[in-house]
């Protein structure tokens, strides 16, 4: 009886993973059903041992058809993750020290602080390492922007909105900014910001910082998927290079950030070279991207790096950027169909 109630929880297990690979397929807005875009990776992992035990000791008819689902499921998801590997040809082209000049390099570190973390230090102690150029600070309010007041003797240009509510954020910047705003694209608690950074070499790009709420359980993923396609929309109707970064509370291989793409013509530097899994900093088994910089094809990728850990739940992550003619003819932006257009539509349809 022990070992029948065994195969039994082994076989609920293996179904459990099926389900959660079909659960995305459907097309709904329900925080519940989008949350099952972000394990990917977790679901193939955990199918591996479940595939070779249903093969030792279930090799009845139901077992053998679970495997045979079971088998088809992670390959799938071994699809949605490859890209996100250094197997696959990566999608932003590294630049060299003959294709960049020193004044038209850019480095910008996005750090979501967690607004209850009081370890200030550990921040400050990172920028103090690292020196990026621009930094975005998430989930920030009043206290967290009076630990952070000594860097503005580095970074004369500040655009600030703390908030209580886990939204607020802060940006800070060593070069000259022009136009910068805060905006409430969506709901008038959740902000972003948009600005123009002017290079050393006097070259400019629009910079787009967000942090959309989240998909979970009980709330719809509606309103995130809105303000993603609002500012591709932006980006793509710039005449001029851009930037997006933040925590967009979504993973890199989820419908919405592949639309986002599309839309927006934006490179991910994660395309052929790995996860920088973010989110969760304190669960070493539940991590995934969700905190991103996207460009434009206008600049070849310096580096990338997640950071290390700094009392947050996520992990910082470091990128540095060189704007040069070159880059547009080494780098294949993605582009939008008159399908994906039609979905950006619907999905900001569907918040009005």
């Amino acid at each position: 009886m022990a070992g029948s109630a065994w195969i039994w929880a082994l076989k609920g297990a293996g179904w459990f993973l099926v389900a959660s690979t079909f659960i995305p397929f459907i097309r709904s807005d329900a925080g519940f059903i989008r949350t099952f875009d972000f394990p990917r990776l977790q679901v193939a992992v955990a199918s591996v041992p479940i595939l070779i035990l249903l093969l030792i000791f279930a090799r009845d008819r139901t077992g053998l058809a679970l495997f045979a689902a079971l088998l088809a499921c992670f390959a799938y998801q071994a699809y949605r993750i490859f890209p996100f590997t250094p197997l696959h040809a990566p999608q932003a082209v590294a630049a060299t020290a003959a294709t960049c000049r020193r004044d038209a390099e850019v480095s910008l570190l996005v750090a979501n602080v967690l607004q209850d973390n009081t370890d200030h230090q550990s921040l400050l102690r990172l920028v103090d390492r690292h020196d990026p150029d621009l930094l975005l600070v998430l989930e920030t309010d009043a206290r967290w922007r009076d630990a952070l007041m000594p860097l503005r003797a580095r970074y004369p240009s500040v655009i600030e909105q703390p908030q209580p509510n886990t939204y607020g954020l802060l940006f800070y910047a060593k070069l000259p900014l022009e136009n910068p705003q805060v905006r409430f694209l969506l709901q008038d608690d959740v902000p972003s910001i948009r600005t123009v950074v002017v290079l050393p070499s006097g070259e400019r790009f629009t910079l787009f910082g967000v942090h959309p709420r989240p998909p979970h359980p009980g709330h719809s993923s509606a309103p995130r998927d809105a303000e993603l396609v609002i500012v591709a929309r932006e980006v793509r109707d710039l005449d001029g290079p851009a930037v997006v970064a933040g925590d967009l509370n979504d993973v890199a291989w989820s419908r919405t950030t592949t639309l986002f793409q599309k839309i927006s013509g934006l490179l991910d530097p994660r395309i052929g070279r790995g996860l920088y899994p973010t989110f969760n900093a304190k669960w070493p088994l539940l991590r995934w991207p969700l905190d991103h910089i996207f460009f434009s094809d206008d600049f070849l990728l310096g580096r990338l790096e997640r950071l290390p850990y700094i009392g947050s739940d996520h992990f910082p992550i470091l990128i540095s950027l060189c704007r040069t003619a070159v880059a547009p003819r080494v780098q294949d932006a993605p582009e939008a169909t008159a399908s994906d257009m039609e979905a950006g539509r619907e999905a900001i349809e569907a918040v009005k």
